[in-house]
């Protein structure tokens, strides 16, 4: 999944993940709220995000076509492969930067590691 989100489309991704389904009208109002956009923008990013096909208004109902999850994964891969040639072990560094993890951090990162290991 190739997916290319602006800051205001992951706002408001994240609005409506948290909220749908969500009326269009009260969606405006938690933009508002939340991120100080006024209506007009919220109806742009909205149908943006609609053609994109990530969000679906319908009699003026809006829900998700995609997870939370489904965005992130796809957004990490892109980062890894645009930022970092690919490399994961460059990501992680990168990402760590020298700082250092808790005991029960590296457990849960080596269990994770472990489930998707090709030789176990």
């Amino acid at each position: 999944m190739d997916i290319k989100l602006t800051h205001a489309d992951n706002r408001l991704l994240t609005i409506v993940w948290d909220s749908e389904p969500i009326l269009s009208p009260d969606l405006c109002k938690l933009a508002e709220t939340q991120l100080g956009w006024k209506r007009t923008t919220t109806y742009t990013v909205l149908k943006r995000l609609c053609n994109k096909k990530l969000l679906i208004n319908e009699n003026a109902l809006v829900k998700s076509l995609v997870s939370r999850e489904e965005i992130q994964k796809a957004e990490s891969r892109q980062v890894i492969h645009r930022t970092f040639a690919g490399s994961l072990p460059q990501f992680i560094e990168a990402f760590l930067d020298g700082r250092k993890i808790s005991d029960s951090e590296a457990e849960k990162i080596k269990r994770i590691i472990d489930s998707y290991r090709e030789d176990i």
